[in-house]
């Protein structure tokens, strides 16, 4: 270990004073071999520790594959008579994993003369900083063991996590890894995954489609009915039950708005719907239906004339009488 030595050799030197780090200094320059022993055992064994730190991380990292593949094999043997849970497999391995990790990086800090002691005190010291910087990490593990226990998904089931939808790749530790429809790699933190909706559309075996038209209001309504339900009996990938159904879902400023609904399996849910897209436009254009495009209709009115003035009659003033006062007193003579 490096700290031995180096402590060793420190206590070969007198106490720190600047007469006597003059003096070593001094030997030093001279050619002082007992100090230049030391140093040179110092540095030799803290390059061997250094060297034996990198092989020590080098076999830690190829170990964290190895086992993680092991691991992976083993579940999927363990688990082949009831169906192979790669769910199961992908967590598992990235568990195992990152403890080869953690052992190989805590044996690396041994051989570079680290404490445990040392490690513990300083953690302990920190515990709220620690605490608080690993709070994300942390709670992504824990929902990551959640989502294990729960199930709400499985690798390979196609969802809908935090507005993002794609094919779940694997989970794994701190996060669930998705492919988009674009085959773009998606990586959602266990603690969104499980703090948020998830949208499984991989757990029902069939699923209903609500495809919408719009016709025009001088369009024959009870054929373009029957029109859409003509389309989706023609598939034979429609289900026959639930039976099909359309119907009139709205009255627009410029169309009526008409609703299909089929079901499917969700294998072929999708080619399905864009099958009866194309069906439904090849037959409103074969029908004649027209296209209701949006339009305003413009209103013209006679301006009105403005109402005639009313004759007035000019007011009766009140006649004014002059009153005469009356006095009671008699009257001389």
């Amino acid at each position: 270990m490096p700290i031995p030595y180096l402590a060793a050799a420190v206590r070969t030197l007198p106490p720190p004073t600047i007469a006597v780090a003059r003096v070593r200094l001094t030997d030093l320059l001279s050619g002082d071999t007992e100090l230049w022993r030391h140093l040179l055992n110092s540095a030799g064994a803290f390059a061997v520790n250094l060297l034996i730190a990198g092989v020590i991380l080098v076999l830690t990292l190829w170990a964290s594959g190895w086992a993680a593949r092991t691991v992976r094999r083993t579940i999927a043997r363990l688990t082949r008579s009831s169906g192979a849970d790669t769910t199961l497999q992908s967590f598992v391995a990235s568990l195992t994993r990152w403890g080869v990790i953690v052992i190989g990086v805590t044996a690396v800090l041994q051989q570079l003369g680290v404490r445990e002691t040392s490690i513990l005190a300083v953690l302990g010291a920190a515990s709220l900083a620690v605490g608080l910087a690993l709070q994300g990490a942390l709670s992504n593990v824990a929902a990551g063991v959640m989502i294990l226990i729960l199930r709400p998904y499985r690798v390979g089931d196609v969802v809908e996590i935090n507005g993002r939808a794609g094919t779940v790749k694997a989970l794994e530790l701190f996060g669930t890894l998705l492919s988009d429809a674009d085959n773009l790699d998606v990586f959602v933190p266990n603690g969104k995954v499980f703090g948020d909706v998830i949208i499984n559309y991989s757990t029902p075996a069939n699923r209903r489609m609500e495809l919408l038209f719009r016709i025009d209001y001088s369009d024959d309504l009870d054929q373009a009915l029957a029109m859409l339900l003509d389309c989706a009996r023609a598939d034979k990938r429609v289900l026959a039950k639930p039976e099909p159904d359309a119907r009139v879902t709205a009255l627009g400023e410029s169309a009526v708005t008409l609703a299909l609904h089929a079901w499917a399996p969700v294998n072929v849910y999708w080619d399905v719907r864009f099958e009866m897209i194309r069906r439904a436009k090849l037959a409103m254009d074969a029908a004649g239906f027209v296209v209701p495009y949006p339009h305003q209709v413009a209103v013209e009115r006679a301006p009105k004339a403005p109402p005639k003035p009313r004759a007035t009659k000019p007011k009766a003033t009140p006649s004014r009488v002059r009153k005469t006062p009356i006095s009671d007193a008699p009257s001389q003579s």
